[in-house]
């Protein structure tokens, strides 16, 4: 390995694909030392698989426990003695945790690592579950949910940090995407299923199953899931600590501890024993510092890639926050009909990252080949802080920007005059289609931002997004009553349409802003 020299920093590498010749500092982690030939993961394929599955299903689990209530909110009402606008509140309760949480745990996975904290935060979502399937107030209900919602949120971030782990910047979009698609599944599968429990068995089935489900994941993810974490195992290849491993690995302590080369899970995996060492060092467990996350807010590009994500989230919450109300008023709907309504805009909301995924690698490729950088499948990519991220993802989100724009202007006019379900549900979908497809370009953005840190970036992501998201969706009926169906809608297309600047600003300006953050963060 080449000595250590002392570089400029716009010479520099990103986070994990930093040059095998240089080590900076990013976020207050430490960024590991890449070998030339160092695959960025050693995981094999069949191991790379299960866990994508793994991630994806635990992203799943918030936007699921989320949606999953939403075609129970009327009956939730009526029970419980309270007003629509009233239950509402449990929505921005949920979310306000839903931000918080991952903001507290984000740092701490990407230290002493992901498994740990998926496991913990499971373990409190099953016990909340139970407490809200048996409670039977309005207080408790809204203490419940907070405490349901803290013990899932982070995972969301977790998987995005997974994800990052596991793919360098060319293939990300791909990995992405498949995380993504678990977190789209929840938004899709969630009011179905809360419509078909809550018609047949009564809301509190909903939390059961719940509850139940996630005991099930529980038994692959403690027996077999690895971790993941770069700080703790580098490309997979360092053992981690014996405490952190599954069942699995555990009985099979004896032939890790003594990892070489040669019996590294792939080729050209193994770390030298100098980066062992130091990772071995550097994973201890300590306090989480949520001001890592919360600081992101005020850089330039970050800050501004925040703004715009929780606005296209606020738009895509207004959506489904309100189609239990609209529909049950406009359309004399029960709750498996109006669970069932959800199929569209869940659908689009699974199918947008699987193309994007591809798009934005795709797009990466392209802009490489025309800069004439040469893209090495499987490994870190070279001088990625000099790479124009934004020229590879920008331009895959904005004509979708557009549409949704249009799109929610239409619904809002279709719903306005009582117009077919079935125009409603077309534009549902195309609303779906585009707004869930900017906003997991823009979630790949922030971790193609803090690579070395991504639970802790999409942390910060959470939180703007779901703060936002869930003060509009408090108070989009009101917003309803108070302007009218079509106004309304045309208001959020309206307030998306101004975002989407951003989007130009960060083409233009965002190379530089990076660069000069790094250039802070290093000195």
């Amino acid at each position: 390995m080449a000595a250590s020299t002392t570089t400029p920093t716009s010479q520099m590498i990103l986070g994990p694909d930093v040059s095998p010749e240089t080590t900076v500092k990013l976020d207050g982690l430490p960024t590991p030392l890449e070998q030339p030939d160092l695959l960025y993961t050693a995981f094999s394929f069949r191991k790379i698989t299960f866990i994508v599955f793994m991630a994806a299903f635990a992203g799943l689990i918030s936007p699921l426990s989320a949606t999953i209530y939403f075609p129970a909110l009327n009956v939730l009402a009526n029970d419980l003695d309270i007003s629509p606008s009233a239950i509402n509140l449990t929505l921005l309760t949920y979310m306000i945790w839903q931000g918080l949480a991952p903001v507290l745990l984000g740092d701490l996975a990407d230290t002493i690592g992901r498994r740990p904290v998926f496991i913990a935060g499971f373990v409190v979502y099953i016990v909340a579950n139970v407490g809200l399937a048996l409670q039977n107030s309005f207080g408790a209900l809204l203490a419940l949910r907070m405490v349901q919602s803290a013990g899932t949120s982070s995972t969301v971030a977790i998987a995005a940090g997974v994800a990052a782990d596991i793919s360098p910047s060319s293939t990300r979009g791909k990995y992405m995407g498949w995380v993504t698609c678990g977190t789209a599944m929840g938004t899709a599968v969630g009011p179905v299923l809360g419509g078909i429990l809550s018609q047949y068995l009564g809301w509190r089935s909903i939390f059961w199953f719940l509850a139940i489900l996630l005991g099930i994941y529980m038994v692959p993810l403690v027996l077999a899931f690895p971790e993941t974490g770069r700080n703790v195992v580098g490309n997979g290849s360092i053992p981690p600590q014996t405490w952190n491993m599954s069942l699995l690995s555990y009985h099979t302590r004896r032939r890790i501890q003594t990892i070489s080369a040669s019996d590294a899970p792939r080729e050209n995996a193994a770390h030298g024993q100098e980066e062992i060492e130091r990772i071995k060092k550097e994973r201890k467990l300590r306090m989480p510092n949520p001001w890592k996350s919360i600081q992101l807010i005020f850089c330039k590009d970050s800050g501004l890639l925040l703004l715009y994500n929780a606005i296209v989230y606020s738009a895509f919450n207004t959506i489904i926050a309100s189609t239990p109300y609209l529909f049950g008023e406009i359309y004399g709907f029960d709750d498996l009909q109006i669970g069932l309504c959800y199929l569209p805009f869940g659908l689009a909301s699974f199918l947008a990252p699987l193309i994007n995924g591809r798009l934005v690698d795709w797009n990466f490729r392209r802009v490489a080949e025309k800069l004439g950088i040469a893209i090495e499948k499987g490994k870190a990519q070279k001088n990625i802080h000099e790479f124009p991220l934004e020229r590879a993802r920008i331009p895959v989100a904005l004509p979708q920007a557009f549409v949704g724009v249009a799109s929610l202007v239409a619904y809002g006019w279709v719903i306005q005059f009582n117009g077919s379900l079935t125009a409603a549900l077309v534009l549902q979908f195309i609303i779906g289609l585009s707004v869930t497809g900017c906003f997991q370009v823009m979630n790949l953005m922030i971790v193609d931002y803090h690579p070395q840190s991504p639970s802790t970036a999409t942390a910060a992501n959470n939180l703007c997004r779901c703060w936002l998201g869930g003060a509009t969706g408090a108070l989009i009926i009101i917003m309803i009553e108070k302007m009218g169906r079509g106004w309304c809608f045309t208001f959020v297309a309206f307030v998306l349409l101004i975002a989407t600047s951003i989007l130009v600003v960060l083409l233009r300006n965002g190379p530089k802003w990076r660069r000069t953050r790094m250039d802070t963060t290093t000195s």
